[in-house]
């Protein structure tokens, strides 16, 4: 079958993401890897891509680890600086896809005010066809239901869809489903493979 969208994971894709490295730069490696051994960050995130409200969620684990207060709660007041920077080349191939007609949709475990926060900063955010964002679905990837509901709502299904995501068990959970799928570890492997698809020439795909 014809490929008929592509799809874009966000984090580590379209903006980088790496809480741990913002840390480093802030409060320095050790304490950040004590940081995080004593609060589970990426479970309280875990909580917001399902969901639950941004500021509500952070704040509250913040009150609860009073020596790391004011570390945890940068997850929610300098959370652009975390989500940073633009992977610009990836943006260029979104808007390339795009030009030609190709819908574009985004998959993505991401909060529901946290992605509203972003897309006030990242204009892209709001050009997808078609958006499915975890926190709106309230399931994250690798679940079988956040593939199974992005079927439902396009009508799309198996090799009719390409999809890019950093982590390979979202990425597992997708070709289980017979989706194309690509293991992003950096923009040009994955302006390669549109190119390989057919989906981009060499110079759109620049």
């Amino acid at each position: 079958m014809t490929i008929k969208a592509v799809v874009f994971d966000i984090g580590n894709v379209l903006i980088e993401w790496q809480p741990e490295r913002f840390y480093d730069s802030v409060i320095g490696e050790e304490r950040r890897r004590a940081m995080f051994d004593a609060v589970d960050l990426h479970g309280m995130n875990e909580r917001v891509d399902l969901g639950h409200p941004f500021t509500e969620t952070i704040y509250a684990t913040a009150e609860k680890y009073p020596d790391w207060r004011d570390e945890i709660r940068m997850w929610h007041d300098r959370w652009i600086e975390m989500a940073a920077p633009v992977i610009d080349h990836s943006v260029r191939l979104m808007n390339a896809l795009q030009a030609k007609g190709m819908p574009v949709f985004s998959l993505t475990n991401f909060g529901v005010g946290s992605y509203d926060y972003a897309a006030t900063h990242y204009d892209f955010l709001r050009q997808f066809d078609r958006d499915f964002i975890s926190g709106h679905m309230q399931v994250t990837k690798p679940s079988a239901r956040i593939y199974e509901m992005l079927e439902e709502a396009t009508g799309l299904s198996g090799d009719a869809l390409i999809f890019a995501d950093d982590r390979a068990d979202n990425i597992a959970a997708a070709h289980a489903r017979g989706w194309h799928t690509h293991l992003f570890e950096g923009p040009q492997g994955w302006a390669d493979r549109l190119v390989a698809e057919g989906l981009l020439s060499p110079d759109e795909a620049a």
